[in-house]
């Protein structure tokens, strides 16, 4: 496999690294006979991500005949090779990819001014397609828009906020904080923006839909789109549905599918983390309806088109609980325990300090930590004198 990059398409190439570090933490590659695809999804499976560069994007795209050729790598990794964007243009001139079978690397040189070259080898692992199952033609709204209407648009909400909330009319959309917490509607900070229908170069509404997704992989897309000065097209239908984010060009094309939240009370109440009384839904990697949508596991060298709709995804959280911190107990802190019970007047042991310093301190029955009174100093003096007589 040999591809060669040159020119502003190394600054291309290296925005669309960053916008997939937004989604997961792997980055998985494959080159194809239409182009090279980049593809990225997290750990929820709640969002995923594609970037197809077509062989004219390369001045130098050459796959061998029936190369059946898979990896996924670690995407901070590959980030690292083009950390350096805003000086990226300037200073490389090429960038050539090639992969060696035999060491189980994917070398990436870069062939900067003054005949400098830096090579970083990549180690990788085999993995299975990763593809995502969606029809954005035929969604009921869609819209398109310059990058930087939207950046716009986004640069009034915190960096800190997870999920907005997009509703449409006929001739208007409104972008909201979403506050899932009825309870804490009244005390948060309300922010919503309304857009009208002529700051659109696109705007087709066929439903009043109004879907809630999150905000840090918009963010993402917006990041790539307006370095590139590509619009972005937004397709969507009913909650629960995924929302398709998309750029096109002639050499290249990227897709965000991002799950919303399903219009169901009862699953909203169930994600609230103060709410003992409802039961917590399961976990989300394995029950997630995007899952629907995502073929992890696609071993064909062909696959054919879906002919059934599958169902659409309810995104039940965004994140896991972390998981208990658990530590076995040793033998000696148990009798440290047992002692501790039958001496109630003893002071309690000092534990955070062995876990947070490293230092384990004896127990107190075997140093007094008491301070000593006047009366017991001369009372141990005069004991010690009728003993030496």
């Amino acid at each position: 496999m040999q591809c060669v990059v040159t020119g502003g398409n190394v600054k291309v190439l290296g925005k669309a690294i960053h916008s997939l570090s937004r989604i997961g933490d792997e980055l998985y590659v494959e080159p194809q006979e239409d182009g090279l695809a980049l593809r990225s999804v997290n750990s929820s499976r709640s969002a995923y991500a594609c970037f197809l560069f077509a062989p004219l994007f390369f001045s130098r795209y050459a796959i061998p005949t029936g190369l059946n050729f898979r990896c996924k790598m670690a995407i901070k990794s590959v980030q690292s090779v083009f950390k350096s964007l805003a000086t990226l243009e300037k200073t490389v001139e090429k960038c050539h990819i090639g992969l060696d079978e035999q060491k189980d690397r994917l070398t990436f040189t870069l062939h900067c001014k003054h005949g400098l070259l830096k090579t970083h080898n990549l180690s990788y692992q085999d993995s299975e397609s990763l593809e995502a199952v969606f029809d954005k033609n035929s969604c009921a709204n869609v819209f398109r828009a310059q990058p930087r209407v939207l950046v716009d648009t986004v640069v009034h909400f915190p960096t800190s906020l997870e999920e907005v909330t997009v509703t449409v009319s006929d001739e208007r959309m409104w972008v909201r904080n979403h506050v899932e917490d009825e309870a804490e509607r009244s005390k948060a900070m309300l922010t919503e923006l309304c857009l009208a229908a002529d700051e659109f170069d696109y705007f087709a509404v066929k439903a009043h839909y109004s879907i809630t997704f999150c905000l840090k992989e918009f963010r993402g897309l917006l990041l790539f789109a307006e370095s590139t000065g590509l619009p972005v097209s937004m397709y969507f239908d009913e909650p629960g549905s995924p929302v398709v984010l998309s750029v096109t060009d002639s050499v290249l094309e990227g897709n965000f599918v991002l799950a919303t939240l399903s219009d169901n009370h009862d699953l909203h109440k169930s994600n609230r983390g103060g709410d003992a009384d409802q039961p917590h839904p399961p976990d989300d990697f394995m029950s997630d309806d995007m899952d629907a949508y995502l073929i992890a596991m696609d071993t064909s060298a062909a696959p054919g088109p879906s002919t059934a709709d599958p169902p659409p995804p309810s995104l039940a959280t965004f994140r896991k609980p972390p998981a208990p911190n658990y530590r076995t107990r040793t033998h000696s802190e148990e009798e440290e325990e047992d002692d501790g019970e039958e001496d109630p007047e003893r002071p309690p042991d000092k534990k955070f300090r062995s876990l947070f310093f490293g230092s384990v301190l004896p127990p107190s029955s075997q140093m007094n930590t008491q301070p000593l009174t006047t009366q017991e100093v001369l009372a141990s003096d005069s004991e010690d004198e009728t003993e030496a007589e």
